[in-house]
């Protein structure tokens, strides 16, 4: 069945890449306006730095750093779930989920890839290139460990993302409706591109426990630069690496308990 799953999965990819890029046109005229969308986000934090110089103790370029980790991270992982699980809502209510509990695939797969959303490729392209610059701006002595926990730490991190959004769209196979959870998870997401030490302690401890979306930016590039991180101290750097891991062990739980109560748009 494993073996099954691989042969099928590129297929699935390149009708859904096709689709997509039918108008090409128009797909890169959206990638464009996300460019521009996540720059402006980015020149009104460059605008609060060219005011105070810094903000809760970070730098310009370690800004820069902090933000293209958490786009990357984001897209990285959101492409991966996020529209797929967020459509699962409506799969569930019009009962055509249960289609896919016929097929002999997994209805996670299936869904997944898909509907593998190649949309992000503007956050990827925005991100990257701003990542390179901060890496190469910010005052930080690279070596060939520091550079291994930043690549560790984005895969950690974007695991992480892609779980908990699977962990939130799998509640509609549950209680049908699930998408105004995703409003509560962009809320908390918006709040880490800034530094955690700017923020109340009541919100410290939710941003790394209860939502733990610190754990995919600002909690990583602080461990990695040395800067020192609310709550987790020396424990930051080994908890980014285990995060992401274990919430996708999470996850994968949650979504077989939740398959297992799923009786269709019926109830």
């Amino acid at each position: 069945m494993f073996l099954h799953h691989l042969r099928v999965i590129p297929h699935l990819v390149r009708m859904h890449v096709r689709s997509q890029m039918e108008y090409r046109g128009a797909f890169w005229l959206d990638r464009l306006a996300q460019i521009l969308s996540y720059g402006s986000v980015f020149a009104t934090i460059g605008i609060l730095l060219a005011r105070f110089e810094t903000l809760g103790g970070w730098t310009w370029p370690e800004l820069a750093l902090l933000f293209s980790f958490q786009l990357l991270a984001y897209s990285l992982g959101a492409a991966m779930s996020f529209v797929q699980l967020r459509d699962l809502e409506e799969l569930v209510r019009l009962g055509t989920y249960d289609t896919l509990l016929v097929k002999p695939f997994s209805p996670w797969a299936y869904l997944v890839f898909s509907g593998l959303n190649i949309g992000y490729a503007g956050h990827i392209i925005l991100a990257v290139p701003l990542l390179c610059w901060a890496v190469l701006s910010v005052d930080f002595a690279w070596s060939a460990s520091s550079v291994a926990f930043l690549l560790a730490a984005i895969a950690s991190a974007t695991l992480l993302t892609g779980a908990m959004i699977t962990m939130i769209g799998a509640t509609a196979l549950m209680w049908v409706r699930s998408n105004r959870l995703f409003s509560i998870f962009f809320g908390f997401w918006e709040l880490t591109r800034y530094p955690l030490n700017i923020f109340p302690g009541s919100i410290q401890i939710t941003l790394i426990t209860a939502v733990p979306l610190a754990l995919t930016s600002s909690v990583p590039v602080a461990a990695l630069l040395g800067k020192p991180v609310p709550i987790l101290g020396a424990w930051a750097g080994p908890v980014t690496l285990a995060a992401g891991p274990l919430w996708v062990l999470l996850a994968m739980a949650h979504w077989r308990y939740a398959t297992r109560k799923y009786q269709g748009a019926g109830g």
